[in-house]
């Protein structure tokens, strides 16, 4: 993707003009500079790279984030099929989704890439010259040659000669097609070549000659006829969206009369304008709107013929914890002052809170609000989580919940502050808490769910702080582990050895063993397995490692946790700390700013909030 956007920011290429024939030794070198623009699009997708083994495609890697159902069905489901020439391609392309959910920032960046690619030889394409429509030049191949001229180059031939064109071959050129000249094209949608866009305004002042064009008053006096195709303007959107992509937003807001006009293009091809005959158009029709919008449509009757020809996409809300905090770091980096600085799980717990709000809760084990969204962000259960996923997706999941522009808007006053020099979870929380409660069109039922989110990201967060924390005190965790895995295992070479009558720790090997879920009943049994596992591995000169088995390491860890929890309660809880304690505190503060993230004081802010949690 990177190519092609350096290719976008590079001037054009070389112009280039030639011949029919010229054209055709193009063809026959290079047959793909006939493709279709469903074609076109799909190849410039794939140009980036095919889809890697997270199934992501790298031509949305840098810019869309968990968006990846939705980019796999566009590129597998519509756009593969309708390359290879399936009814698909007569299908509007139509994303259904919440405001502010990326389905403008979808289609900008296919428009930015096809002008991209157009640059590029890849993506090379020709039009007649001085055309309008910039006309596929094999449209000027008379019927009767069109078979054999098609099996020899081996491409399609489909199609019928604008009205402009056709008085050109027939009034100019005499029908000598050879004579007839082609021209490169670069797609751009500031000098409207290949790309149309169309916002639907007020009904009773939408003209269809947006579209379609229109007649050129002040040209019928030198030309005589509004009928003669130089006294018509071939502006409209639909005529310049010719080879390329046209896109209509709020696309079910449209006139009766506009969406008609779509019926002929999407399934034959064409459209109808002015006092000319059918125009021949090949382009991607892609339109987007909301699900409100979309549900009205469907259960009006009259809809019924243009909604068998919609392909429809839904473009949810992102429930990708990891996903949403690259959305607010793209928005927010090339805004904020490098002075500010951002502690470790602030942007974390702004995407709690969004995530929390759209995530649909089950009725199945486990398909509570905060379960799933523990699931959704750490993933450790993967087959469970693709599961949900996909449950979720069939269900809508994300198509509700909170706006992100709402927390990109708290976000964006916290980073704005001069006063500020650091933002950590704690003043998110509290921004968007105010950004809630003054909020004066906010009903009490959505303020309080809207709170309740707040509450359940206060939680997972003071979860994750405090496991931080405790991480810092306690330096370096794999000596540590290390040692009381140890003293672990010599307990149970006793245990086993000598019975439940001898020396061994009862105390310690129970800490550790209820935290895998074993039972008293189970512990003897437990024993003896990692006992036959020591004794095998010393036969064979191996050392076994806590590491080897994960759920003892799970233990051990928690174990050790806990341990901690008392120390920096005491450490934290004293008015006026001692010696000893200042350096306790500094030992974990430098900890926490030499494992990357923190600074001192949202260091040392941390660790006070974590005391105080633990002092309740």
């Amino acid at each position: 993707m990177q190519d092609l956007m350096t290719s976008f920011n590079a001037p054009d290429p070389t112009p280039w003009t030639g011949t029919f024939q010229q054209y055709l030794d193009q063809v026959q070198a290079t047959p793909q500079i006939t493709d279709s623009a469903h074609r076109r699009l799909y190849r410039m997708i794939m140009a980036a790279g095919p889809k890697d083994s997270e199934g992501r495609y790298p031509f949305f890697a840098d810019h869309l984030f968990g968006m990846d159902e939705t980019i796999r069905t566009l590129v597998e489901d519509y756009l593969r099929p309708s390359a290879l020439g399936f009814e698909v391609k007569k299908r509007i392309l139509l994303l259904v989704g919440p405001v502010s959910g990326g389905k403008s920032t979808l289609v900008w960046l296919l428009k930015r890439g096809l002008e991209a690619f157009s640059r590029t030889d890849a993506g090379a394409l020709y039009g007649i010259q001085g055309c309008p429509m910039h006309e596929d030049p094999l449209h000027l191949v008379p019927h009767a040659l069109r078979p054999t001229l098609s099996e020899r180059l081996e491409v399609a031939i489909d199609g019928e000669l604008c009205p402009w064109c056709r008085y050109q071959l027939e009034r100019v050129h005499h029908g000598r097609f050879q004579e007839m000249m082609v021209e490169r094209v670069i797609l751009s949608e500031g000098r409207r070549v290949g790309i149309g866009t169309y916002a639907p305004s007020d009904p009773k002042s939408q003209d269809i000659s947006e579209l379609t064009g229109s007649v050129d008053f002040h040209a019928i006096s030198q030309y005589g006829s509004e009928s003669d195709p130089r006294a018509f303007r071939f502006d409209g959107e639909l005529n310049i969206a010719n080879r390329g992509l046209m896109e209509f937003q709020e696309m079910l807001k449209l006139d009766e009369k506009f969406l008609y006009h779509l019926l002929s293009l999407s399934q034959e091809g064409n459209f109808k304008t002015g006092r000319y005959e059918l125009i021949s158009a090949d382009e991607v029709i892609v339109g987007h709107t909301n699900e409100h919008e979309y549900k009205s449509f469907v259960q009006n009757p009259r809809n019924e013929a243009l909604i068998s020809r919609l392909f429809v996409l839904p473009v949810p809300y992102n429930l990708d914890p990891e996903a949403e905090v690259k959305i607010y770091e793209k928005l927010i980096r090339p805004h904020r002052s490098p002075e500010v600085h951002i502690a470790p799980w602030a942007l974390e717990t702004a995407a709690a809170i969004s995530i929390l709000s759209r995530i649909e809760e089950s009725p199945k084990p486990g398909g509570d609000r905060l379960t799933k969204f523990q699931l959704y962000y750490d993933k450790s259960d993967k087959e469970r989580y693709q599961a949900l996923r996909r449950d979720g997706w069939l269900t809508g999941e994300g198509l509700r919940g909170l706006d992100p522009r709402f927390m990109l808007n708290r976000l964006a006053a916290l980073t704005a502050n001069p006063d500020r020099e650091c933002i950590d979870a704690s003043d998110v929380l509290k921004s968007v808490t105010e950004g809630i409660e003054r909020d004066p069109f906010m009903d009490k039922a959505e303020r309080s769910r809207m709170l309740e989110w707040v509450g359940m990201a206060r939680e997972w967060y003071d979860r994750k702080v405090e496991e931080t924390v405790l991480e810092a005190f306690a330096h370096d965790w794999s000596d540590e582990l290390a040692n009381l895995y140890h003293n672990y295992v010599d307990n149970v070479v006793l245990a086993v050895r000598q019975g439940p009558g001898g020396r061994s720790d009862q105390a310690l090997l129970r800490s550790i063993e209820e935290r895998m879920g074993i039972s008293e009943l189970q512990a003897a049994a437990f024993r003896e397995e990692i006992y036959t596992r020591m004794e095998i591995a010393k036969k064979q000169n191996r050392v076994v490692s806590f590491l080897d088995h994960a759920g003892l390491h799970r233990a051990l860890r928690e174990k050790l946790l806990d341990d901690m929890r008392d120390e920096v309660k005491i450490t934290t809880q004293g008015p006026v700390p001692d010696r000893r304690t200042l350096e306790k505190i500094e030992a974990a503060v430098a900890s926490m700013v030499a494992s990357g993230g923190y600074c001192p004081r949202c260091a040392s802010k941390a660790i006070h909030h974590v005391g105080s949690l633990l002092n309740r």
